[in-house]
């Protein structure tokens, strides 16, 4: 194998790779990159056998070949050469190194047999569609944070994309939650998708396709079945097992009954969590909120600390109302609206409230609240 490439083509390609690769692995193999070159193309593949992303990039290939070499030392060693370089990468028979060669700088990189390294991309995959960039992208931005990070529950730890009806319109819904709060957003149901079964796509799946999504402006072919999902850039495809579980009944958790309402603005009402809650030093950073009147006050304390209060003007002609919540998730959520107001739906003290962004209602968290 010989090959000549850019230095800026090479290290996007490895960039988007390598971060796949787990930093520990007992299997050497795992720790490795799978390079493959042929008709002036490179291929870069990684997995961890959960996850693989293969992306192919343009090359001066001289010698076709293939072999696997550790990801993370490849991707600093392109990292560190000099912009504009020029990479030549040859794999000589029977020599068992990898040589790769930029201006002056020269590194003989170890390698193991190609054979060794796992593929995942046999399985038939039935489901197929695309979705704009722009659609998916806003699906997992909107609905990631709630995906939880406890591992016990671990039909909690990814998104659950499924086919839904909702008012006579087929949709599209992501869903995630931990259990403190949750989020469901939706999108236009894309033609294809109509018997789509419902699959939980994994939290680190979900954080490298967030990356891919971000380079490309192009709709994302979408394949599936009900143990594995495709996705495709042009250039990259990302294939992922899919979580083996069943996702909870999240209907049952969205209120229906909750009718005292208020339209704040976002920012302010942010600010405003964001410096009460800097009195406290526990995780959950609880505030307490407290409606009555025309007036929204929102209260923290600490025993090492001492109080903070602050108060904001509203438009409220419910019944008087104190709720507490974890701020952090507060925050959170305020993050996901776009638009100057977010929207409240309360029923009491003990009960979850809901949250909405006024000028887009595809997307609707739950937060649950906490004693303060």
């Amino acid at each position: 194998m010989k090959l000549t490439i850019e230095r800026a083509a090479l290290l996007k390609s490895l960039t988007h790779v390598q971060s796949v690769v787990e930093r520990r692995n007992t299997i050497p193999i795992l720790s490795n990159i799978l390079l493959r070159a042929e008709n002036d193309r490179l291929s870069l593949t990684a997995t961890d056998m959960d996850l693989e992303v293969v992306e192919t990039t343009t090359a001066e290939v001289s010698e076709a070949g293939a072999t696997t070499t550790p990801a993370h030392t490849l991707y600093e060693i392109v990292r560190k050469l000099p912009e504009g370089s020029q990479v030549q990468i040859a794999l000589e028979p029977g020599a068992g190194r990898l040589t790769l060669a930029a201006g002056r700088s020269k590194f003989n990189l170890a390698v193991l047999p190609v054979d060794d390294f796992p593929v995942m991309s046999g399985g038939d995959l039935p489901v197929s569609f695309g979705l704009a960039a722009a659609e998916l992208r806003g699906l997992i931005d909107r609905a990631e944070f709630a995906i939880s990070t406890e591992e016990t529950r671990y039909y909690l730890n990814g998104i659950y994309f499924h086919a839904t009806d909702a008012e006579g319109t087929k949709i599209l819904r992501a869903v995630a939650t931990d259990g403190h709060r949750l989020a469901r957003v939706e999108a236009p149901l894309p033609d294809g998708a109509e018997n789509m079964p419902g699959v939980i796509v994994p939290r680190k799946t979900v954080g490298e396709l967030r990356k891919l999504i971000e380079e490309t402006g192009e709709a994302v072919d979408i394949t599936l079945s009900d143990t594995k999902i495709r996705f495709g850039f042009g250039n990259a495809v990302l294939t992922s097992k899919l979580i083996d579980g069943t996702f909870p009944d999240y209907e049952r958790v969205i209120p229906s009954g909750n009718d005292k309402t208020l339209d704040i603005e976002c920012k302010a009402f942010a600010d405003a969590v964001d410096r009460v809650s800097a009195i406290s030093i526990e995780k959950s950073r609880a505030v307490k909120v407290v409606l009555s009147g025309n007036t929204l006050t929102l209260s923290a304390s600490s025993p090492e600390h001492g109080t903070a209060s602050e108060e904001l003007e509203i438009n409220y002609d419910a019944e008087d109302i104190e709720i507490g919540f974890n701020s952090r998730y507060l925050l959170d959520i305020a993050k996901q609206v776009k638009g100057d107001t977010i929207n409240l739906l309360m029923s009491d003290g003990s009960s979850p409230t809901i949250l909405r962004d006024t000028d887009d209602l595809s997307a609707l968290y739950v937060l649950m609240p906490m004693r303060v």
